[in-house]
C-alpha cells in the first residue's frame, strides 16, 4: 500500500519496504512536514471556549510488540502468536483483542451519525501497526484510515505519537531517542499520508514513562521538539514543581510547562498535560474522566478564565474491562454528553484544548512550571551559576549514598517497577548493539545522507530500535529475555555485513 503525497514535492512513500515497515530514508522530508506551525484543530472545532464550563480527554493505547517467533524464527506481531498459540495463557483474547484496534473506527463514525460530538486520542506503537499490515488485518487498518483522513471525522481524532518500538525512554541510549521518535512518525506517515502525520502534535510516551536524569530528559523534550511535538502527556506523580512539591490539586487540571535543564545549565521546555493518578483502565474503562470533570470549575492563567481538562489515558485492549466495558461506556458517556456536546462539560482532545486556550489568549510562558520527579534534590546540591557535568554528577553520587529515595530510574505509571534495574542481560546487548549500529552507520550517513534509504540501513536501524522494546524487561526473565538475545544476535550479524 502507498499513499500518495498532498503536494507534488514531497515523495511518495511504500508503507512497506524489502519487506520491512518503512521506518527510515526521507527524514528531511518528514521533518519538513511534521514542523509546520498551522494550527490543527483550531480552524475546525465546533467549540467555543466561553460556553465551556470543564472538558475531558481520554487516550488509548495500543501495543503489541515483534517477536522472533514466527516460521524458521521469523519476526511476527505477538497477535499473530497469540492465534497461533491459543491455548497459552489469555491468548484466547486475540480475537478481541484485534477488534479492540478497529473499533474506534466504527463507535466515532457511528456516534457523529448520531449528532453527538465525540473525542478521542490514538496511540499506536509502530510493532503493532506493522503487525497488523503483516498479518492482513487490512480491515483493522482500513477502520483508522477512515476516521484518520476522512475530513468528516478529522474534527473528533487526535493521533498521539510515541516511540516506535515502545521504548522506555530512560533505558533507550541517548542518540536512538531521536531515532525512535522519527521512525514513528516516517512509519505513520507511510500508513496514513503526510497530511496526517502534520496534525500529530502531542507525544505519548510509553509506560508513561517520564526520565530524570537531566541529560536524559533535556535530550528527550529537545528531541520531541525538534520532530514538531507542542507537548507531551505525563503522569501525575512523574513531576514535581521547581520547589520539590507535588503538584496542587488545580494544576493537575492545567496544562503545564515542563522544564528541564542539563548539566551545561542549558533549560528547555514542552508543554505537558498531566495524565492524574489511578487504575487506568478502570477509570478510562467506565469513561471516569467525564464524570470527573463534572465536578471541575473553570481555573485561570495569566488572568484569563479557561476550562480545566481531566486528561486520561490506558491500554486500549489489555484487561477486562477495557474489552467488555468500555464500549457500552464509551458510548453511553457520549450520549449524555448530548446531541449538542459543546457546552458544560465537553470532550475535547489535548492539541484542541491548547490551541483553543492560546486563542483566547493565554501565553504558554504563564502556565504553572514543573520538572522531573527528584530534581529538585539535584539543584539543591549544584551552584546554578557554575553548573557542569562534574558538580550534577557529584551531586548525584552523594544522593545515592545518603537518600535511599532518590533515584533516577524515571517515572512511570507504576512505581513497584524499575526499567533498567534487574535486566543487566538485555541492557548490556541493548547498549552493545546501539553503540555498534552508530560506530557502523553515523559515519556512513554524514558521508552520504541517502545511505538511510538502503536495506542494509534500514534492517540494522529495525533491529536496533526493536531490542528497546519494553516487553522484553516487562514481562520477566525467561521467552522474553530469550526473545532479546535473538534480536541482539541477528542485529550484530546484519551490522558485521556493514562495511
Amino acid at each position: 500500500m502507498t499513499i500518495t503525497a498532498p503536494s507534488p514535492n514531497p515523495p511518495v512513500l511504500a508503507e512497506i519496504r524489502s519487506e520491512l515497515p518503512n521506518i527510515c530514508g526521507w527524514e528531511a522530508e518528514i521533518n519538513r512536514v511534521v514542523n509546520s506551525d498551522r494550527p490543527v484543530f483550531l480552524p475546525t472545532t465546533n467549540l467555543n471556549l466561553a460556553e465551556i464550563t470543564a472538558g475531558f480527554a481520554c487516550a488509548l493505547h495500543m501495543h503489541q510488540p515483534t517477536i522472533p517467533a514466527g516460521a524458521d524464527g521469523g519476526l511476527i506481531s505477538n497477535l499473530q502468536y497469540m492465534f497461533e498459540h491459543s491455548g497459552e495463557g489469555d491468548n484466547h483474547n486475540a480475537g478481541v483483542f484485534t477488534w479492540c484496534y478497529q473499533r474506534m473506527g466504527e463507535f466515532i463514525p457511528q456516534l457523529v451519525a448520531e449528532g453527538c460530538n465525540p473525542r478521542i486520542m490514538l496511540d499506536y506503537s509502530g510493532n503493532l501497526l506493522w503487525g497488523l499490515r503483516q498479518m492482513g488485518k487490512d480491515d483493522v487498518l482500513n477502520h483508522l484510515q477512515k476516521i484518520t483522513c476522512d475530513r468528516q471525522y478529522q474534527p473528533y481524532i487526535e493521533w498521539l505519537g510515541t516511540m516506535w518500538s515502545h521504548a522506555v525512554v530512560t533505558s533507550t541510549p541517548i542518540l536512538d531517542i531521536k531515532l525512535q521518535i522519527q521512525a514513528w512518525q516516517h512509519h505513520f506517515a507511510a500508513i496514513f499520508g503526510y497530511e496526517a502525520l502534520q496534525r500529530v502534535k502531542g507525544f505519548s510516551p510509553p509506560e508513561m514513562h517520564l526520565p530524570n536524569h537531566p541529560d536524559t530528559l533535556y535530550e528527550y523534550i529537545k528531541a520531541l521538539k525538534e520532530c514538531g511535538y507542542r507537548w507531551l502527556l505525563v503522569q501525575e506523580h512523574s513531576v514535581e514543581n521547581l520547589d520539590g512539591s507535588g503538584l496542587s490539586q488545580d494544576q493537575k487540571y492545567l496544562p503545564n510547562r515542563l522544564i528541564a535543564r542539563n548539566s551545561q545549565g542549558e533549560i528547555i521546555s514542552i508543554t505537558a498535560l498531566i495524565k492524574t493518578q489511578g487504575s487506568d483502565t478502570k477509570l478510562v474503562g467506565q469513561m471516569q474522566p467525564y464524570y470527573e470533570a463534572k465536578t471541575r470549575q473553570p481555573q485561570q492563567i495569566g488572568g484569563v478564565t479557561i476550562p480545566s481538562l481531566v486528561s486520561q489515558i490506558a491500554d486500549g485492549e489489555n484487561g477486562g474491562v477495557m474489552m467488555n466495558e468500555f464500549p457500552s461506556a464509551f458510548l453511553k458517556a457520549w450520549r449524555e454528553v448530548g446531541q449538542n456536546g459543546k457546552s458544560g462539560v465537553v470532550g475535547m482532545n489535548g492539541t484542541e484544548y491548547l490551541e483553543l486556550i492560546t486563542a483566547a489568549g493565554v501565553n504558554p510562558e504563564d502556565y504553572p512550571s514543573c520538572q522531573a520527579v527528584n530534581q529538585h534534590k539535584i539543584w539543591q546540591q549544584v551552584d546554578l551559576e557554575k553548573i557542569n557535568s562534574e558538580a550534577v554528577e557529584s551531586a548525584i553520587a552523594h544522593l545515592k549514598q545518603t537518600d535511599h529515595q532518590f533515584h533516577l530510574d524515571g517515572a512511570s505509571w507504576t512505581n513497584h517497577l524499575s526499567w533498567v534495574s534487574g535486566y543487566e542481560n538485555v541492557l548490556d546487548p541493548m547498549n552493545k548493539l546501539s553503540t555498534s549500529f552508530h560506530q557502523k552507520c553515523d559515519r556512513l550517513v554524514l558521508e552520504n545522507p541517502a545511505f538511510t534509504k538502503t536495506p542494509e540501513y534500514q534492517q540494522a536501524l529495525l533491529y536496533n530500535l526493536l531490542l528497546q522494546t519494553s516487553c522484553f524487561r516487562y514481562w520477566g526473565q525467561g521467552t522474553w529475555t530469550d526473545y532479546a538475545r535473538e534480536i541482539y544476535q541477528r542485529g550484530i550479524a546484519i551490522l558485521d555485513q556493514i562495511s
